[in-house]
Parts: structure tokens; sequence; C-alpha cells
């Protein structure tokens, strides 16, 4: 009841847009995160995602170091900061 992909397929919505970052070399990407479904379930319900598949990138600190930033400002745009 908790799963993210299950909540938005059920019709919650977030009032903002969900921002995912997610390396394409991940090695959690086909088993566990399976990030493909969520952004499924969005276009399908109607909540608003920005889903970017960094090629290359797995799941390390470099790969968080290097859009964190983006991040950031995305979360202080929405807050009005």
């Amino acid at each position: 009841k908790y799963d993210a992909t299950e909540l938005v397929a059920s019709g919650k919505k977030h009032p903002h847009p969900i921002l995912i970052d997610q390396g394409t070399a991940d090695e959690f990407l086909e088993k566990q995160l399976l990030t493909g479904n969520f952004e499924s379930a969005c276009q399908q319900n109607q909540q608003r995602a920005q889903i970017h598949m960094r090629s290359g990138y797995d799941h390390s600190y470099y790969f968080i170091s290097t859009f964190i930033d983006k991040h950031i400002d995305f979360h202080a745009e929405i807050l009005g900061s």
C-alpha cells in the first residue's frame, strides 16, 4: 500500500510534478526499481512527472552528486524559494 507505482495507478496524485533521475546502468533498475512501471502509471493517471534516464550511470554516489543540484533547484522552485 506504500508503493509509489501502485499509489499513482490507484488514482492518488501529487499536486506538483515528480522528478526522477535514474541511471540506465543501475543494477537495481530491472528487478527492483522498475522506473518504467512508475512512468507508465503516471502517464495513464495524469500525474505530472519528469523522468530522466541517465545513460551509463549506476546507483553510486557519483550519480547522486552529478544531479543533486538539479533536484535542489527543482524543489526550491516549487517551494517558491
